[in-house]
Parts: C-alpha cells; sequence; structure tokens
C-alpha cells in the first residue's frame, strides 16, 4: 500500500522539510503573536492622528467663528465673551475641555468691528497624547500644539446702516 503520497512524505520526512509532530500548530500561534505585535502600534498611530485632527478641526472652526464674531458689530466687550464662548463651543464639539484651548485676537484698528478692520483670531489647542504616562514627560512629548488662525474683515457698511 504505497502510493505515490507515502513516498513523497518519506522522502520529505528523511530530507528534514516535512512537518514533524511537534510543528503542528504553530503556525497558528506565530501568526497571532506576530499579528498582535504588529496591529497594536497601528490601532495607536490611528488613536494619535485621529486625535490629532479632531483638535485642528476645533481649532480651525473656533478661529474662524471667533474673528467673524469679533468682526462683527456690535459691544466689544461682548464679543469678546461671545468670541471665548464660541472657542469653547467648538473645542467641546470636538471632545476637548475648554480649558484646553487658548484664544488670541489682534485687531488692525480700534475697535476691532469698524469699517474694514481686520481682524485675526489664532486658537490653539493642547492635545493629550493617549496612552502616554504623565511619568514619561520628560523623557517622551506627551503633549502636541495644534494651531490654527482665522480672520475676517469688518463690515464696510456697518457705519452707514
Amino acid at each position: 500500500m504505497r502510493g505515490p503520497r507515502a513516498v513523497l512524505l518519506a522522502r520529505a520526512r528523511w530530507a528534514g522539510t516535512a512537518p514533524g509532530p511537534g510543528d503542528r500548530g504553530s503556525a497558528v500561534v506565530e501568526f497571532v503573536v506576530l499579528g498582535v505585535l504588529m496591529l497594536v502600534p497601528v490601532v495607536y498611530l490611528v488613536l494619535c492622528v485621529a486625535r490629532l485632527q479632531a483638535a485642528a478641526f476645533a481649532a480651525e472652526g473656533g478661529a474662524r467663528e471667533a474673528a467673524r464674531v469679533v468682526a462683527a458689530p456690535g459691544p466689544q466687550g461682548r464679543a469678546a465673551a461671545d468670541a471665548r464662548a464660541v472657542v469653547a463651543l467648538a473645542l467641546e464639539d470636538q471632545g476637548f475641555e475648554a480649558s484646553r484651548g487658548r484664544l488670541d485676537v489682534r485687531c488692525s484698528a480700534d475697535p476691532c468691528s469698524a469699517p474694514g478692520s481686520l481682524v485675526r483670531a489664532t486658537v490653539t489647542v493642547d492635545v493629550v497624547l493617549p496612552g502616554v504616562p504623565a511619568l514619561l514627560g520628560g523623557v517622551v512629548p506627551t503633549r502636541v500644539p495644534v494651531v490654527a488662525t482665522g480672520s475676517a474683515a469688518g463690515d464696510r457698511f456697518a457705519a452707514a446702516s
């Protein structure tokens, strides 16, 4: 009962290339171990990039709308408070605490809502990288600043109305 398959298997065992009884199932274990070792860094990278992208969305939207609010006609004291509220809302919308963001407003004229003035709002968001313990703060950067700038012009026709 020697078929061609039995002859090939005997030759492979004699040459040392056939799987022996101790090798059964080891490919699955190697696949799982190597898969996990390669998957964990990729998942962490995706989490970090997603967090940074959310901060970019929040900073850009907050800066754009804060500049528009400050450039709109109306009382300047209220405009500054409304701009801070707009930035806080943009940050919270993307899952950040309002205290993580800073707003800096600069105007080319006084008041900022003067016709033709240029308002530039800069929002900075400190993004804490997920999963990095505070103990490693001196060795590995645990915070990444994301900065966005928005600008708006004062309404040229506000004085006419």
